[in-house]
């Protein structure tokens, strides 16, 4: 029964087999690996990594493809919004992969932040814009809140772009794929004080930072050194790390 793309849930099916091969490719499963597949839609790509795996489960929030891909013998299927997914209950050494949908990609991405501990890497199709934020370097245009945020706990790599005429229906964007692999060892600090910190920061990024975050520090009576003649695109990541540590 053929199934129609649902627009809120932002489908769109990854059709070019070509493509499929090589995000498989980078993604390298082996037999046995604790996989989980973020909205696996047709199964497109669920199907070369069971074959590869074993076992996968998948996570799916439209019904009518949920009970289509309980028929399949080597799934497990997690019927829900993966925004209310507690990953805790997965297994360790967690292997995390999907073509997210682009309307949500950054509450997934950081929904996924606190499991980071747990996760071996995650390889996911994303809006090209927001993988070139997710890997910029500070003094970057792309350089923000969310480069900040998921560099302080991941290496990122941006593996390679993927034309809108590989899905149906085409995405009016270029997609790209991105390695995610969790630092073994990362900076420990409070995550809701960094976060408030880097959202100050960027909350006028073409002002230098004595505007936002220097008023935010001096309300925290913050006595240490910091450097606020500078645009928050031009710190590095180290340095907010840096100073949420000193702020705790």
């Amino acid at each position: 029964m053929q199934h129609q793309a649902r627009k809120r849930f932002g489908q769109h099916f990854l059709t070019d087999s070509g493509v499929i091969d090589a995000i498989v490719r980078a993604i390298a499963p082996r037999p046995g690996d604790a996989m989980v597949e973020i909205g696996p839609g047709l199964a497109a790509m669920t199907q070369p990594l069971v074959e590869r795996l074993g076992r996968l489960t998948v996570i799916e929030l439209d019904r009518d493809l949920a009970a289509r891909l309980r028929q399949h013998p080597q799934l497990d299927v997690i019927e829900s919004d993966v925004l209310k997914v507690d990953f805790a209950q997965l297994p360790e050494r967690l292997r995390i992969v999907g073509n997210l949908p682009y309307n949500i990609s950054s509450p997934i991405l950081f929904h996924l932040l606190p499991f980071a501990g747990r996760v071996l890497d995650q390889h996911f199709m994303l809006q090209k814009e927001v993988v070139d934020r997710m890997a910029a370097s500070p003094g970057h245009k792309d350089y923000g809140r969310l480069s900040v945020m998921l560099q302080w706990r991941y290496d990122i790599e941006a593996l390679f772009d993927v034309p809108p005429e590989a899905f149906d229906p085409p995405p009016r964007v270029m997609s790209a794929i991105v390695r995610m692999t969790p630092w073994p060892q990362p900076a420990a600090l409070d995550p809701a004080l960094l976060e408030e910190l880097v959202a100050v920061a960027f909350s006028q990024r073409r002002k230098l930072l004595r505007h936002s975050l220097g008023r935010w520090l001096e309300a925290r009576g913050f006595a240490g050194a910091f450097d606020l003649q500078r645009r928050a695109e031009e710190v590095p990541v180290a340095e907010f790390v840096t100073l949420a540590q000193s702020l705790q």
